[in-house]
């Protein structure tokens, strides 16, 4: 097929603004369709704090957007970047974008988050109709970009750059479905023909999530196990009836990896470099992270390690109950992640009491990450839910083993040991139970005390196939499916 205009809307994406999965789908999956042939543009906001903090260079275009939304008349300045030739471009609203966080204060979010986000849909579709190209898909991603596809069916079905554009509306996280109060829908113009429950309409409130799916063209999510999940009362969201009725359009794509980025064979952060075939540096960073963060330097003693926001989600109350008696038994835990009050406290008061076996970092550092990675021996995600998860993506290229439940993405990535032994690049479990979480650990211990088969192990994970390549192809033929 001849080479397509492809748009992403995004309200993140790396390396400009990142909180989540959701920017490094953003910022590297755009690059895989480039190399496919396409031509593919992202579109975000100018977060100024973020994106200044990234070094990445901007500059104005000579376009602005006036935009009234409610009650007030606005002008959005466009700006440009180019990542790796990646065309971005940014909707400068300070006093929307501008602010210490990108959706909110740690634990909460801004009241003012839907005119935010529908304010950035809009001019987005504006800013789109001032391209060199008409657009032939519009790849939206979760609820900050909702309404996106509903826009476009019935406010800016005119525009002749947009109107034959398709939208494909990708789910990251059903969990966060931008769930507000119904008194906006006049204030910001929304399409209040669709509020109904068939529609965007949710117990008597908007859904974000609900306008994307009602009316995008198909709809994604980021691995083929949550797209069945997501259709069950475990996983749905209070949306799986709705999602059902849906359900023709709903496909699974699993999410890549940048693997030039990721790479600890080039990786100029962690301590030494090492690759399969040659994992001398593999030990050397072990020490590293064990001397950084005042571990004894034992080589015999496993290494779990942690990157993660401490949610339930993330099943940070099962990795509690079984720390302890890990530590008892002789294993490290090395801890990296922002969350919960309540959950950072009680890993500080279990780091306070073994500072010779645990160290907690509250908070994200990418290049500690890192180091993390390359240092540590077992990578714990024991997730309730994982729409994809890129820890575990990470994890292996580094030869971290994952151990981790057997969920959504998780379970569609990690070859579990268990099942098979001559296939496996990590360890599963079932039950989101401390005790069944314990055993696996335990297992996957076990195993590490056996050099040879741990090796191999280690080997295959280090060699999985985890770039977007694969799921940018499937992206392709979704994308050809539905353009004329």
């Amino acid at each position: 097929m001849a080479k397509m205009h492809i748009v992403f809307v995004a309200s993140e994406a790396a390396p400009l603004a990142k909180t989540g999965g959701l920017a490094d789908v953003a910022g590297s999956l755009p690059h895989a369709l480039k190399r496919l042939g396409h031509e593919v543009i992202v579109i975000m906001p100018y977060y100024r704090k973020q994106i200044r903090a990234s070094s990445v260079k901007i500059r104005p275009l000579k376009h602005s957007i006036p935009m009234r939304i409610d009650g007030v008349d606005r002008k959005a300045s466009l700006h440009e970047a180019r990542v790796d030739g990646l065309r971005f471009i940014l909707i400068e609203q300070d006093d929307f974008y501008d602010r210490e966080e990108l959706y909110g204060p740690s634990g909460g979010a801004y009241k003012d988050n839907l005119l935010r986000y529908i304010f950035f849909n809009r001019v987005a579709l504006e800013a789109a109709c001032l391209l060199e190209r008409p657009v032939d898909i519009f790849h939206c991603h979760d609820w900050q970009t909702g309404f996106m596809p509903l826009l476009l069916q019935t406010q800016y079905q005119h525009q002749p750059r947009i109107a034959n554009a398709q939208c494909v509306f990708t789910i990251h996280n059903l969990a966060y479905q931008g769930v507000f109060p119904s008194f906006w829908l006049h204030r910001l113009g929304l399409p209040a023909e669709s509020f109904h429950p068939g529609g965007f309409e949710f117990y008597g409130q908007i859904n974000c999530m609900k306008a994307g799916v009602f009316a995008a063209d198909r709809i994604t999510t980021v691995s083929q196990a949550y797209a069945r999940e997501i259709l069950t009362p475990e996983y749905g969201c209070h949306l799986e009836s709705f999602l059902s009725e849906h359900a023709g359009k709903l496909s699974g794509i699993v999410n890549g990896l940048d693997v030039e980025n990721w790479n600890p064979a080039t990786d100029t952060a962690i301590a030494a470099n090492y690759a399969p075939g040659n994992m001398r540096g593999k030990q050397a960073c072990k020490i590293a992270l064990q001397k950084k963060f005042g571990l004894t330097c034992d080589a015999e003693a496993p290494l779990l390690t942690i990157i993660s926001r401490l949610a339930e989600q993330k099943g940070v109350d099962l990795l509690l109950d079984c720390a302890p008696a890990w530590l008892e038994q002789g294993y490290q835990l090395a801890v990296l992640g922002p969350g919960e009050p309540a959950y950072e406290a009680m890993m500080k008061r279990l780091a306070k009491k073994r500072p010779a076996q645990m160290h907690f970092y509250a908070g994200f550092n990418e290049e500690l990450a890192r180091k993390i990675y390359a240092g540590g021996d077992i990578f714990l995600m024991p997730s309730r839910f994982e729409p994809c998860g890129l820890g575990q993506l990470m994890s292996m290229r580094y030869g971290n083993v994952p151990v981790v439940r057997a969920t959504g993405g998780l379970k569609d990535t990690v070859t579990s040991h268990a099942t098979s032994k001559r296939a496996s690049t990590g360890f599963g479990f079932e039950q989101a139970k401390p005790a069944v979480f314990h055993a696996a650990v335990d297992f996957a211990v076990e195993t590490w005390h056996k050099p040879t088969a741990w090796q191999r192990i280690v080997g295959r994970a280090m060699r999985r196939d985890s770039s977007w390549d694969a799921s940018a192809g499937s992206y392709i033929k979704l994308y050809e499916a539905i353009v004329d």
